[in-house]
């Protein structure tokens, strides 16, 4: 066989394999294989000239085609393979663990320099061999031109050199110019599939933001094919969509039906968007077109949707993993809470390739990633962490958050394990510790998009001013803080602090800000809703009673027993305490009634403290506050189809102005009555100036001081459940949870984002 025909046949698999060679095929199929060409399917390039690292698996590079070279010209002056075996196994054996036989003991003529420059190729360990093709052409070009240094030329009869010899010059010649050959080709063909990491930006679609995580929205997420992306935003009305954008467009258009759409995720086959909305999952085609509702999902936490169309996903945040097809249909639990762990919740699943496996998050004493099956309900831990993991089939690595840091590391898909070390791919990573999720997406080849904005909790108070800068933080050292209130003389900070999981268990905890001591307040683990009397040495509460609901007060100032002041069934929230101290508002819900909807009540603090109904109807009312004069109570109502505050005089109600002109809730009064503070839909932080003209009240038109990034909660209802803000008594600046007040930054797409690892 001649050189150029030897070199067509040849495929000795320059590609770079992703995985061990035998690690997607069984022992029976390698050990019944025994042609040398390609098998469709489980080899790349023809085993006979496949080096070492290329047969393992591991990270090859130009020195594993010198191996290649060596063995293409061992064969050319042998006349047979360097490496022999009956099936494929034993061959991979050979190169693995065998050397070949010395090219003189075949063919005795050939230069002892020429066996040495071939066997150097054939090295087992990379280090061993010539590290570049250009080094092999000049040791053969070397031996071409001085003749074997191990003797003299064997001289024919008639003066020359024997026909044998001079085939040894010719392949050292011939491969002289093949090594030449491919010493250029491998420069040209690095160059050309050296992958390059491009990072771009990606801006919120035109007149509109990123959503927040954890009320309704979440991370944005690239299609499998990395061609799409989705993105959950609001318009400037406020309004939650999610937006599907081109990678190569530079606009993005809104997905109809998707209002409050949260946590979507992608179909394998990239054309379906599905998510949680109006507490179902559904799904919609990313081309646009009706939504689909699929099951009941009341508060999901993440899907992944598999080619046999199912979908695996959570559907409320106590709960664990569900299946159902994607076509709809009754749920199945595939998961089951461990008590022994003390799991809360999982959440966050992800597919791996074989479509039957998944990753997903684990809430609770042990927190982690755990492996879990369609097949089976039983689980394995991959390793511990505070979020969720995605799975990079193009480079075989595992994704994942710890401190900030997007970290990669190896995972063998197949036998489900991690290896190696763990490297940082991404850094200042957003991150929402309330809903253990960090902020980014992968596609199955090696595209990325990542937010930045560093933590997201609501376990720190933080200080900002008007302008919404930063201007100090309240160490109050509780977690899952909600419905913050400053006294009146702005010295202490009453705050709820709960369970992560929900208000299944919460307490009270007050803040001295000039001794920078927090102390509890309630023990209750049911106790909520703080709310200061005028004069700041009481706090009025709500906790669970034995009827339901009761509203008690407590000194503030000196120990002392809790007072009940009303118990009933009723669910009731106190709200805010009037002026002169006569009347404590709050809400309550009917249990009687089907709806969920909250009316506002009041509850004098004197005489028989009998309760009355200030405003009572069948759409959602929430947080009403006092003036400061006592004559109006500001909160916020769905009575036009949409939440917005309103002001309406006390007690009688008759006078009724609208606030808000864009929607609106949590209302907050300044101290001085001049000014009334709320927050938009869009998460805008409003102010409204306020004037007292005789027995009404003069209101200037709305303005934006700055944006908070809190918004609303599942199916457009008013996040009335906690108060993320109140104003110092001069509105000067602003006590905010640091879940209000992170500033989430633009995406960030990373193309070839896995090469760096490489």
């Amino acid at each position: 066989m001649g050189l150029y025909e030897f070199l067509l046949r040849a495929d000795f698999g320059l590609a770079k394999p992703t995985g061990p060679l035998f690690g997607g095929m069984t022992l029976t199929a390698a050990a019944t294989q025994t042609t040398p060409v390609t098998a469709e399917g489980t080899i790349v390039g023809t085993i006979q000239y496949m080096s070492p690292e290329q047969i393992e698996g591991k990270e090859v590079d130009g020195r594993s085609d010198i191996f290649s070279l060596g063995a293409v010209l061992y064969e050319m002056l042998t006349g047979q393979k360097a490496f022999q075996g009956k099936s494929q196994l034993s061959v991979a054996s050979a190169i693995l663990e065998k050397e070949p036989p010395p090219i003189s003991s075949i063919k005795p003529m050939t230069p002892a320099t020429l066996d040495h420059a071939i066997r150097r190729c054939l090295a087992k360990d990379p280090e061993d061999r010539w590290q570049a093709a250009r080094d092999l052409a000049l040791e053969l070009n070397w031996i071409g031109e001085s003749g074997s240094q191990a003797g003299a030329p064997v001289i024919s009869e008639r003066g020359g050199r024997t026909r044998r010899e001079w085939f040894a010059w010719g392949i050292a010649a011939i491969a002289t110019a093949f090594a030449t050959t491919l010493a250029v080709g491998l420069v040209l063909r690095l160059r050309k599939e050296e992958p390059r990491v491009i990072r771009t930006s990606i801006l919120p679609p035109e007149n509109a933001r990123f959503a927040p995580v954890g009320v309704s929205g979440g991370p944005a997420a690239i299609s499998p094919d990395g061609n799409l992306l989705v993105i959950p935003a609001r318009n400037d009305a406020g309004e939650g969509l999610l937006w599907v954008r081109s990678l190569d467009s530079l606009t993005a258009r809104p997905l109809q039906g998707t209002q409050e759409a949260s946590y979507p995720f992608w179909s394998p086959d990239s054309r379906f968007v599905g998510f949680f909305a109006d507490g179902k999952l559904k799904k919609v085609e990313a081309s646009g077109g009706p939504v689909q509702p699929l099951c009941d999902a009341v508060d999901g936490r993440g899907g992944t949707w598999n080619k046999e169309g199912i979908i695996v996903f959570t559907p409320y945040i106590t709960a664990g993993l569900f299946r159902v097809a994607d076509s709809g249909g009754t749920p199945l639990a595939v998961t089951k809470l461990d008590e022994s762990r003390a799991e809360t919740s999982h959440r966050w699943p992800y597919f791996l390739p074989d479509g039957r496996h998944f990753l997903y998050f684990a809430r609770g004493k042990a927190s982690g990633i755990y492996l879990g099956s369609v097949d089976s309900q039983q689980t394995k831990l991959i390793l511990r962490s505070e979020a969720q993991a995605a799975y990079s089939p193009s480079g075989g690595h595992l994704v994942w958050w710890r401190e900030g840091s997007l970290l990669a590391q190896s995972f063998n898909a197949t036998r489900m394990e991690l290896s190696g070390s763990a490297v940082p791919v991404a850094e200042h990573v957003l991150f929402s510790e309330s809903q253990s999720v960090a902020i980014f997406s992968i596609s199955q080849n090696g595209i990325m998009v990542v937010q930045n904005g560093g933590t997201l909790n609501a376990d720190q108070l933080s200080w900002v001013d008007r302008s919404g800068k930063p201007v100090g933080k309240v160490p109050i050292g509780q977690a899952n803080l909600a419905h913050v209130r400053i006294s009146p003389d702005g010295q202490k900070i009453a705050v709820t602090s709960s369970d992560p999981a929900g208000f299944a268990k919460a307490d009270v905890w007050l803040f001295d800000l000039a001794r920078g001591v927090h102390t509890r307040f309630t023990f209750s683990q049911s106790a909520r809703d703080a709310v200061w009397s005028p004069d700041g040495n009481r706090v009025a509460y709500a906790s669970k009673t034995a009827k339901g609901t009761g509203l008690f007060v407590k000194s503030a100032t000196a120990a002392s027993k809790e007072e009940l002041l009303l118990d009933s069934a009723e669910v009731k929230r106190p709200w805010s305490w009037s002026g002169d101290g006569r009347f404590l508002a709050y809400m309550q819900q009917d249990v009687q009634l089907t709806k969920d909807k909250f009316d506002i009540w009041i509850l004098p603090m004197s005489g028989d403290r009998k309760p009355f109904a200030f405003l009572q109807s069948d759409y959602e009312k929430d947080a009403p506050v006092f003036s400061p004069n006592g004559r109006w109570i500001a909160y916020s109502s769905e009575e036009s189809g949409a939440a917005e505050i309103y002001v309406a005089s006390f007690p009688d109600g008759v006078t009724k102005l609208q606030v808000s002109n864009h929607g609106g809730f949590s209302p907050v009064w300044r101290r001085d009555g001049k000014e009334l503070f709320y927050l938009s839909m869009g998460g805008q932080l409003m102010t409204v100036g306020v004037a007292n003209e005789g027995s009404g009240l003069r209101l200037e038109a709305p303005e934006s001081l700055f944006l908070m990034g809190f918004s609303l909660s599942r199916g457009g209802t008013p996040l009335f459940q906690r108060q993320p803000f109140d104003v110092s008594p001069k509105g000067d600046r602003f006590a905010v949870t640091s879940f209000a007040a992170v500033k989430a930054e633009p995406l960030t797409l990373v193309m070839n984002w896995d090469a760096e690892l490489k």
